[in-house]
């Protein structure tokens, strides 16, 4: 059974696709099948995975345009052990395009369906806005996972974030749920990132994942290297924080599974 996970904050710089790039290949190591779609203009997910968004002869824009399939838009991602929707600024005027497009919302969805089976997890990297790339990355979803900084700011923007998610829930996509928030760039020797994070296991309970992702050297260097943080620093912290992270999505999925089939 596949799950879709969405990784989205309309918040900038929070860890979106470091989280997305680096629990795909945590699962991809554990042998699940993986496929990771960027949704993202910027196209880091993509170079972060040792694609070159420069040389795509097709990608997520074509797919979500109607141009191509998702299986002739694929790429292997061969350091990293899963396969990759790509993108590029391509993705831009995509957006625009879809403006116009009966069941606009829906387009992702559509595509992933032809392909849906062949993997386990498929985990959807989002740009840093609420527009309509990011809508349907979120109706096409299972589940949502937030990743947070533990700051001052943090909380700002979520209760958007949360009301988005519950209007898609009512009026698309009754199958989405918070999946969890994840703590992301965490310094235990700053005060306010333990009051922040303290805050949010406070008002969300379990729904914050007991894995806490650090402030790590070697993860902020994994990228311009085209690499996961697994194949270029296996034994550094962040590297142990997500695999940990890839550990507690798929004990929370079982516990989920066993309640469903009882």
């Amino acid at each position: 059974m596949t799950k879709i996970i969405t990784i989205a904050n309309q918040k900038g710089g929070v860890g979106k696709t470091t989280t997305t790039v680096n629990l795909a290949a945590a699962l991809a190591a554990t042998r699940r099948r993986v496929l990771l779609v960027d949704m993202d203009p910027q196209g880091n997910a993509t170079m972060g995975s040792g694609i070159d968004k420069n040389e795509l002869k097709l990608s997520v824009c074509d797919v979500l345009l109607g141009d191509a399939s998702a299986t002739q838009a694929l790429q292997f991602s061969s350091g990293a052990g899963y396969d990759v929707l790509p993108a590029n600024a391509d993705l831009t005027a995509a957006e625009v395009q879809l403006m116009n497009k009966i069941g606009r919302e829906r387009q992702l969805t559509l595509a992933l369906e032809t392909v849906r089976d062949n993997y386990e997890y498929i985990l959807i990297d989002c740009p840093p806005s609420l527009n309509m790339l990011t809508v349907n990355a979120l109706v096409a979803a299972d589940g949502v996972m937030i990743p947070m900084q533990c700051e001052y700011y943090a909380l700002e923007g979520l209760t958007s974030l949360l009301d988005t998610i519950e209007q898609i829930r009512i009026s698309v996509n009754p199958e989405i749920r918070l999946e969890g928030l994840l703590r992301t760039m965490y310094d235990p020797r700053n005060n306010l990132s333990g009051d922040v994070s303290n805050e949010l296991v406070e008002h969300f309970g379990d729904r914050v994942y007991r894995t806490v992702i650090p402030r790590n050297v070697a993860l902020a260097e994994a990228p311009s290297y085209g690499q996961s943080i697994l194949k270029y620093s296996k034994s550094s912290r962040g590297s142990m924080a997500y695999l940990a992270l890839a550990g507690e999505v798929l004990r929370r999925d079982a516990r989920q599974n066993h309640y469903q089939t009882q």
